[in-house]
């Protein structure tokens, strides 16, 4: 059982931050378009940086196993906080995605309260 979670942890930080690398590297290529989107749900655009920091070297971090426990923590508050912006639960077409953010969250709460297992940085760091 032990060979078992060993592999699971970098595989659910792969399946889980997979969707955080891949969207913040889009939104480098699609910026214009991005920051206009943001601007229109009254998010000011100048933030689009931090957050494809947070996405694309966060998601990394997270990844890899390295200061997993914090960036997690950042990461599911994001999922919250962009499930409450973009995709409100009222809104039936959007209510898959809002919980997809939430689903999210909760696994980088897994991180939080149990680490990124043994196969990451912050485990051969300690």
């Amino acid at each position: 059982m032990d060979k078992f979670y060993d592999i699971s942890a970098p595989i659910g930080r792969f399946l889980l931050t997979a969707i955080f690398i891949y969207s913040g590297l889009g939104k480098i290529s699609s910026y214009a378009a991005t920051q206009g989107y943001m601007e229109a749900m009254n998010i000011p655009g100048f933030i689009l940086p931090l957050v494809i920091i947070l996405e694309v070297f966060g998601g990394l971090a997270v990844l890899v196993g390295f200061k997993a426990r914090a960036i997690a923590f950042l990461l599911a508050g994001f999922s919250i906080l962009s499930a409450i912006i973009f995709h409100p639960f009222s809104d039936p077409e959007q209510q898959n995605h809002f919980l997809k953010n939430i689903a999210m969250a909760g696994g980088f709460l897994m991180i939080v309260a149990h680490g990124p297992g043994p196969l990451s940085f912050d485990a051969r760091h300690k």
